[in-house]
């Protein structure tokens, strides 16, 4: 397969995937009129229906990481694979239902729309140190994400038409900012569905398709066998890899862009059904990725057979093979749409930090504006904050490089621990918080750097944990709310 692109030199493979492009767009004029208030454009206005949070929660939270990242670590690892998709899965299953109702009832009562705005309420901080740690965090983290994300949707856009690395990136990030601008959440949200269903058509007929080609599962199980018997042994990782794959989904209650999901939906009761909704199609789709990659190593036993030796090239490699011109085109489409799904949700979640928790709540100290300055600054940011984005993954590749190899993994031991532990423990205090943030995201870069080279670690495993620790123990040494216990009836109420 000399390259898996080939086939959008067909016309009608071409039009497919800039339909899928351009898509997005059309949605964000369609819902431009729904947005009316700053509610509206950080969390939909609270009024988001349950399949679409369970599915907008999916999209955003995997992007191209499950299209190609799982396929290609099925097709090098083999079946281990499988225990990254468990740790997330458990992970989000465990965040709707004993995370999510608890913070959409309390958000939805003291007005929150950001994650600092729930810390600073939950603790009654006058002092905003709260919101300013957790903002500066998110907006560090994020912002690298997003132009990484930039990055990666130019590389695809650029490989797939033929076009200079700059005028790619200049479409990718002009294509996300055009309709973020205009429907805000809502827009994001609804965009998420449709790559949703992308995602599902392709993660469920191309592996049955694969499959039947080879034979059946039973053939493919013996040629991978035979090729390496540790392709088909679930625990050939060993206990420190398995470690660092289960430990991948603690990273998942730190995630600012999947937590305000939950703030969105139209009724808090209603998460038990997003749950349902969302953990079946997330093992559908793992599973999907994963029989991608184990049947692309069946079919393709070398990785020098793939287009530049990348595993991570087999879903393409396989679309190309056995899907026609315009299947093709939208799949293709889609995992480009993928790689943005993640962005569009992280820039929005860069855009509140920005104009709620620096500019309204830090340097106008709680001045309240009206809804349509609000939405107008709202637009005005993200514009601003994606251009911002675009110049950094053109000009600073190498500093969006660093901070990302800490993103996931730092904002998932700053943000989950502390939240988790807020949301079921009265006892906790504004300085715990702040310590176990701080602890998490410098655990999180020592590790990395240090001792996981050593130890082989995965780093989001012991920060998560002195994180915690550092929560607890600042928290039993410092004075919490006085009016703690109404605090937490909030959650249940």
């Amino acid at each position: 397969m000399a390259n898996a692109y080939e086939m959008l030199k067909n016309p009608v493979a071409l039009a497919a995937f800039l339909f899928t492009l351009l898509l997005p767009i059309l949605v964000g004029f369609l819902v431009m009129r729904r947005t009316k208030t700053e509610e509206d454009f950080f969390v939909g206005g609270r009024a988001m229906d349950k399949i679409v949070v369970a599915l907008s929660a999916v999209s955003s939270g995997r992007s191209s990481w499950l299209v190609l990242g799982l396929s290609g670590m099925a097709y090098a690892r083999g079946v281990s694979a499988v225990w990254a998709a468990v740790g997330y899965i458990v992970a989000e299953m465990f965040q709707f239902v004993y995370m999510g109702i608890r913070l959409r009832k309390f958000s939805e009562k003291y007005n929150c729309i950001t994650v600092p705005d729930y810390f600073e309420e939950r603790f009654r901080d006058d002092s905003k140190i709260v919101r300013l740690v957790a903002s500066i965090i998110i907006a560090i983290f994020l912002t690298a994400y997003v132009g990484a994300q930039f990055n990666a949707g130019a590389k695809s856009l650029s490989t797939a038409l033929g076009l200079s690395t700059l005028t790619a990136l200049l479409i990718a990030a002009l294509m996300i900012i055009i309709y973020m601008v205009l429907g805000g959440f809502i827009a994001v949200a609804y965009n998420d569905v449709i790559r949703a269903v992308i995602m599902i058509f392709g993660l469920t007929v191309l592996p049955a398709v694969a499959v039947a080609k080879i034979g059946g599962v039973n053939v493919m199980l013996s040629i991978l066998k035979a090729l390496d018997p540790k392709y088909i042994d679930p625990l050939s990782l060993g206990v420190g890899g398995l470690i660092g794959f289960l430990g991948i989904g603690l990273g998942s209650p730190g995630q600012p862009h999947i937590i305000v999901r939950y703030m969105a939906i139209d009724d808090p009761d209603r998460l038990r059904a997003s749950t349902v909704i969302g953990t079946f199609w997330n093992v559908v789709l793992a599973w999907g990725a994963i029989f991608v990659g184990l049947a692309g190593r069946a079919l393709y036993p070398d990785v020098n057979m793939l287009p530049d030796a990348n595993s991570e090239m087999i879903y393409l490699v396989l679309s190309s093979d056995f899907f026609g011109p315009l299947l093709y085109g939208l799949l293709i489409g889609g995992v480009f749409a993928a790689i943005l799904s993640t962005a569009d949700s992280q820039l929005l979640v860069v855009a509140s930090t920005i104009v709620r928790d620096f500019y309204q709540e830090i340097i106008k100290k709680g001045e309240k504006l009206s809804e349509e300055k609000a939405v107008f600054l709202s637009r005005i940011v993200v514009f601003l904050a994606g251009i911002f984005a675009m110049l950094l993954a053109y000009f600073a590749k190498d500093i969006i490089f660093w901070l990302v190899l800490f993103a996931w993994g730092g904002l998932g031991a700053a943000i989950g621990p502390t939240l988790i532990v807020s949301l079921y423990w009265k006892r906790a205090t504004k300085w715990g918080v702040v310590a176990g943030m701080i602890v998490g995201a410098l655990t999180t870069i020592i590790w990395k750097l240090y001792i996981r080279p050593i130890t082989g670690l995965y780093e989001l495993v012991p920060a998560f944990l002195f994180a915690l620790i550092a929560t607890v123990l600042v928290s039993l040494a410092t004075k919490p709310p006085e009016n703690a216990e109404e605090l937490m009836k909030a959650m249940t109420e």
